[in-house]
């Protein structure tokens, strides 16, 4: 395996730090030598800049792995650190939220108003029964109720489940019934792509199924008609004339504050239990390093969804924990043109972007002069989250959006690890397109063979993390035993070796180390082909056909071959100008193929390449590479449902007539 996913792919660009962001960066790279000559004490530091009800007494208790407790004896009050603190600092009046719905409608929200929303919330649901402990369904749109909704949770000691606003019924009624939720939190519906899209009666049909269910709580949104029962309580009844009185009570640093579902909207749910004391102070410091994040002067935006990991700790509690003025977002970026995100960083004058690589691609698609045509002038910085951005998409927004001169923080990390583990920091590294470069400062990470073993520079395997961290994961929710197979159970003492030996934690993500130990995420190992004999990994072949000017985006997967065991077949985008009629079309196939094997070797030479105009997507952005098989095995489509588009099946299907190549 190791030798499998050595690196194909050889970017040796760098990009250094602007002088001027270096010189008044809030993180520089002494950070990496204090965290290695004292780790522990490096994190204590950055828990001391929150503020605690009760000092801890132990930093880290490991006694029982992998069952980590951070800041042991320590007691906070999460929303107290993300809101109440910077009001009692005089910092009340500071916008705390510039929110902005699809259709164009507005609302600004400071720190005090949000502390007032929040404190009305936790009164309403302590009215509705809910106490410290038990757990909060929330099935909302990116409307500001819902980091509310997460906060006031959060401030009365009850666990919150976020599910994203784009899911079934059936993956709703799992969520909460997994979890026992005694409260679900959502709205009439949201705006999606121009219209009104309902959420209550998804609502409804999960709710009948769930017993543990007390009360819904709906926030009106879209104004549609709604079925109602007695358990139905609309928001601005509720919350709005709750009192705005209300202390924040200290909980432990272990508390559990949120569980957060990983698997596919079919599979049994895996819930993923955050605690608060390690979580938040992880998500605050890799805020403040990662973004540079300057409360007085910067705008934030991330774009992702609330409902995913990203939602949690890039738009509630790191930035919130900051002090920081971010925007909020509720709907798609094309909607009613392809303008509308430049037209955003524009109106707000927002300085720092955080994005995915799904969305920078679709923006490469749609052409340089749509961003061209907004000024961008306020922007300082760039980041990129959610998979492996390829090198051209990373030099396109750094050219395009960044002005060809700001620094883009490539980041991993998952919804397991709580907060970022691998990126950039702006201030100090000399970025390379496409790496997330080195673990940040407290975080071990390393790339391993079959073994174990760390692999030399220019080595390819497993990316595990050899020490706990802050923000880990405390267990699966109800499950300690498939939290110990699913995550520790493939290395070290976990896979059941000599009992003394480490722990690691290993959640399925291949990686290499180029020749300066520069990390790439190769993206999962299930995505790994095997072809005659060689592993091959989807996220390079995907990188090689994006490197081709015709191409604006690719999606590669392996299909059963009788020859080669798998073979390589890429599905790809073409950029707007580019003619795919005819021979035009089979003549760009012929050049994409020949311009991978040329890139990465002739194994790497997709057997088939189909010219689509759409790749099927996830509302979060991910491509549904299940759905490719079955289109490049010729089998019948799986569940769809959770498509942002379902069509789009229906356009690959009607576009890819012709658009097979002949073997060599």
């Amino acid at each position: 395996m190791s030798e499998a996913l050595a690196n194909l792919l050889n970017e040796k660009r760098q990009f250094l730090p602007p002088a001027e962001l270096a010189a008044d960066a809030n993180v520089t790279s002494s950070a990496y030598a204090e965290a290695a000559d004292d780790r522990l004490a490096f994190w204590a530091r950055q828990a001391a800049q929150l503020t605690w009800s009760k000092p801890w007494d132990q930093v880290l208790d490991w006694s029982r792995p992998p069952f980590a407790k951070w800041f042991v004896g320590g007691q906070l009050n999460v929303a107290y650190n993300c809101l109440d603190r910077h009001v009692a600092a005089g910092r009340g009046d500071k916008v705390a939220i510039h929110w902005e719905g699809e259709p164009g409608d507005s609302r600004t929200i400071t720190y005090a108003e949000l502390h007032q929303m929040t404190c009305r919330a936790a009164n309403a649901l302590t009215g509705l029964g809910v106490t410290a402990g038990d757990r909060v369904a929330v099935y909302l749109p990116m409307i500001p109720e819902a980091a509310v909704a997460m906060l006031a949770c959060a401030r009365i000691g009850a666990t919150h489940s976020v599910v994203f606003g784009g899911f079934s019924a059936d993956a709703l009624t799992n969520r909460i019934q997994d979890a026992s939720a005694k409260v679900v939190i959502t709205a009439d519906g949201g705006y999606r792509r121009g219209k009104p899209s309902a959420l209550k009666p998804t609502v409804d049909e999960a709710v009948a199924n769930c017993p543990s269910v007390e009360h819904v709580l709906v926030v009106r949104r879209t104004g549609e008609d709604v079925s109602w029962s007695d358990r139905d309580h609309w928001w601005h009844e509720a919350v709005e004339q709750a009192s705005a009185e209300h202390t924040a009570q200290p909980f432990d640093a272990e508390h559990p504050l949120f569980i957060l579902y990983t698997s596919g909207t079919t599979a049994r749910p895996k819930g993923i239990l955050h605690t608060s004391g390690g979580y938040l102070t992880q998500v605050a410091y890799t805020s403040h390093a990662v973004f540079d994040l300057k409360p007085e002067s910067d705008v934030y935006w991330c774009t992702a969804d609330i409902g995913w990991v990203t939602g949690h700790s890039y738009i509630v509690y790191g930035p919130l924990a900051n002090g920081v003025t971010q925007v909020m977002y509720e709907g798609t970026p094309d909607t009613p043109h392809k303008g509308r995100f430049w037209e955003i960083v524009d109106r707000y004058r927002v300085t720092i972007l955080y994005t995915a690589p799904t969305l920078i691609r679709t923006m490469m698609k749609w052409g340089e002069e749509i961003p061209a045509g907004h000024d961008l002038s306020s922007l300082r910085l760039l980041g990129s989250v959610g998979e492996p951005i390829n090198p051209e998409a990373w030099m396109w927004y750094r050219q395009h959006v960044g002005r060809g001169e700001l620094p883009i923080v490539d980041t991993w990390w998952q919804t397991e690890t709580g907060s970022m583990m691998i990126s950039p920091l702006p201030g100090v590294t000399a970025a390379k397109p496409g790496s997330a470069m080195t673990a940040l400062p407290g975080v071990v990470a390393d790339v391993v063979d079959d073994q174990g073993r760390s692999v030399p520079d220019g080595g390819g395997g497993y990316l595990v993390l050899r020490e706990p961290w802050p923000s880990m994961l405390r267990t699966i929710w109800g499950d300690d035993n498939r939290f110990i197979e699913t995550y520790w159970s493939r290395f070290g003492a976990g896979a059941g070796g000599d009992a003394e030996a480490p722990w690691i934690y290993f959640a399925g993500d291949g990686a290499k180390k180029d020749d300066d130990g520069h990390i790439w995420l190769l993206g999962r190992v299930d995505d790994v082909m095997l072809v005659s004999g060689h592993n091959i990994s989807t996220t390079e072949v995907e990188s090689a056909l994006v490197s081709h000017p015709s191409v604006a985006e690719a999606a590669v997967v392996g299909a059963t071959d009788p020859t080669t065991g798998q073979a390589i077949v890429a599905f790809a985008i073409p950029r707007g100008s580019t003619d795919t009629s005819g021979e035009a079309g089979e003549q760009l196939i012929a050049e994409l193929r020949s311009h991978v094997a040329k890139t990465l070797g002739p194994i790497a030479k997709p057997r088939q390449i189909m010219l689509v105009p759409e790749l099927p997507k996830t509302r979060s952005g991910k491509i549904m590479r299940r759905l490719l098989r079955d289109v490049a095995e010729n089998r019948s489509l799986g569940d769809v449902t959770t498509l942002q588009d379902s069509s789009v099946m229906e356009l690959i299907a009607s576009g890819i007539s012709g658009s097979k190549s002949d073997e060599d």
